[in-house]
């Protein structure tokens, strides 16, 4: 429903609840953030909502990003990466909160310009339920939000996130998309991204079938739901309880990052 797989909840609660080493809940999370793109990704494109020209473009620096992330993995310490994982939900919280109106763009899609939206032609529209309505945007500063995608992919690579909790951010702030749209394109690229990185993992030895079998499961199941759920719901709705869930497990990341274990220590 919020456009970010399940990455971003597995890591902690394996962690903080399971009393998983971070490796191997990032290991079921890069196949879980597979399967969760996978299970949701028709729903978004029958509802119209997925971008596919801008997410064919993104997803060009979003792998190149992390492939480069695979070159890090086992050489960032377990600490850091908690961190990392805290401070990345914090920033992403912050931006999604710096603006509250989804932008609307006008009627005409392809509008004249020399810019990369324009040349491309990346400009949309969606079909809105809660409002009732066709709803056109306009998309901007594609370079900044390819560079932004770059380091998306990147951390993606290392946390084993699914990259969705930036990219929407990202797409909010710099590609000024609709939250909904934001949220669609997202989960229809975050498959392609772990499977750069899923490969990487898999030969160290960091996913184990008898912890990523359940956690796929339940994550499918989860996200065919969610896609039928953000269909209906308003967008500031989504954007508030995506803002609360960050600083919620942002919190859990930075106390387990200076050793603070509310529900166990990690394996």
């Amino acid at each position: 429903m919020l456009g970010m797989a399940s990455g971003i909840f597995i890591v902690p609660i394996l962690t903080t609840f399971g009393g998983i080493d971070i490796h191997t809940a990032i290991g079921a999370s890069i196949v879980s953030v597979i399967a969760c793109s996978c299970g949701s990704a028709a729903s978004f494109l029958k509802g119209s909502l997925t971008n596919v020209r801008l997410a064919v473009v993104l997803e060009t620096a979003t792998t190149l990003g992390a492939l480069t992330g695979v070159f890090l993995v086992g050489i960032v310490p377990a600490s850091y990466l908690y961190f990392l994982f805290a401070a990345v939900l914090v920033v992403s919280a912050r931006q999604m909160m710096a603006r509250r109106v989804d932008p609307v763009g006008t009627v005409n899609k392809n509008a004249g310009g020399t810019g990369w939206a324009n040349t491309l032609k990346l400009h949309g529209s969606y079909p809105d339920r809660a409002l009732g309505r066709e709803v056109a945007y306009q998309v901007q500063r594609v370079p900044m939000g390819m560079t932004l995608m770059y380091g998306a992919g990147l951390i993606s690579a290392l946390l084993g996130i699914g990259s969705g909790v930036l990219k929407i951010p990202a797409m909010d702030t710099a590609l000024r998309l609709p939250i909904k749209v934001s949220s669609a394109t997202s989960n229809f690229m975050i498959g392609v991204t772990a499977a750069a990185s899923a490969g990487a993992y898999f030969m160290r030895g960091d996913i184990v079938p008898s912890i990523a079998g359940p956690v796929v499961l339940g994550s499918v199941a989860g996200s065919v739901l969610g896609a039928r759920i953000l269909m209906r719901v308003s967008s500031e709705k989504l954007r508030v309880l995506f803002v609360a869930v960050l600083v919620a497990l942002a919190a859990l990341m930075l106390l387990t990052a200076f050793g603070f274990h509310l529900f166990g220590d990690p394996a």
